[in-house]
């Protein structure tokens, strides 16, 4: 296998990397490390290594910023395909479109926005990670989520087609797309549309939402973000507070002190400290309270996961 991924990347100009610690490459800093890694650099070279790993049955991740990512502390046993600077060019059209590589940063798509004068990624411009990410879990924050701005996206599968879905064929409700339900298909692309604005507003949009963030979420330690999805009827961040769990912590993983929503990473945490952590949170809160909580980072390299 490692021969024919090497002439495949030699082909296609692509970086192939062995026994890579995916701790570097998450936000969570957590986790052991992948048998493969490659950058991705053209929806070419993306569609002959799915069909490589299909027809051959080797395991493989799509993987973009890493942030909502808990990664197994024995690692990856496949490989990692990375969708990451080669593959972000952002690009507008009409004077409200943008038309993203999937491997481009919220943040940087924001700033190019900002930049042009256009109005709608403010709420989602502090959400760490690319929009080919964004738009598989349909992220969200501050009441707006991608299925606000997205009008398409392009898509490839694991025989090397290239499809395309508008806005009401993606299915894209609460952490949930097409996307979720046919993990076989890769994004490639994403169009959003915005709206001209005023400069000196939107800029204020943008410090305003920064400044909420810096407040409210502990940005000063490792974490995937949210760490349980929105319980229907309540939130996994009051439910948590009113439980008495903020600070609880197990090894070096710890519910944020400053935002129960958040299990956050003290230093050297392991995935092991973090899920123990989170079973006693869904365990403790189930009892008191009633209310289910679900994990949602993407489990990779654990049964269950990917």
């Amino acid at each position: 296998m490692n021969r024919e991924l090497q002439e495949i990347c030699h082909a296609y100009q692509m970086q192939l990397q062995e026994n890579i610690s995916l701790a570097s490459h998450t936000t969570f800093h957590i986790g052991g490390n992948a048998d493969f890694w490659i950058e991705i650099n053209s929806i070419q070279g993306l569609g002959k290594l799915l069909q490589f790993c299909h027809e051959k049955k080797i395991n493989y991740f799509i993987m973009g910023r890493g942030s909502n990512i808990l990664v197994s502390d024995k690692g990856y046993q496949g490989v990692i395909l990375h969708l990451g600077n080669c593959f972000s060019e952002i690009k507008i059209h009409d004077e409200i479109i943008l038309t993203c590589q999937a491997g481009a940063m919220l943040s940087n798509i924001a700033k190019f926005a900002m930049e042009h004068h256009l109005t709608g990624m403010e709420a989602l411009s502090g959400i760490p990670g690319t929009v080919g990410g964004a738009l598989y879990m349909n992220a969200g924050a501050y009441g707006s989520e991608m299925k606000d701005i997205v009008t398409e996206c392009s898509y490839i599968d694991n025989s090397g087609k290239e499809y395309c879905l508008k806005n009401k064929d993606l299915d894209l409700s609460y952490r949930h797309s097409f996307f979720t339900e046919h993990t076989g298909a890769v994004i490639t692309s994403v169009t959003i549309c915005l709206q001209k604005g005023n400069p000196e507003e939107i800029a204020e949009k943008y410090a305003d939402f920064a400044q909420r963030r810096k407040s409210k979420q502990p940005l000063n330690y490792p974490s995937a973000g949210s760490t349980f999805k929105r319980p229907k009827g309540s939130y996994a961040s009051k439910l948590i507070d009113e439980c008495g769990l903020k600070g609880y912590q197990i090894g070096e993983a710890q519910v944020s002190e400053k935002h129960a929503g958040f299990v956050i990473n003290k230093g050297h945490a392991t995935c092991q400290d973090v899920l123990d952590l989170c079973q006693h949170v869904h365990d403790v809160v189930l009892q008191k309270t009633g209310y289910l909580l679900e994990l949602e980072p993407v489990l990779l390299g654990m049964q269950g996961g990917k």
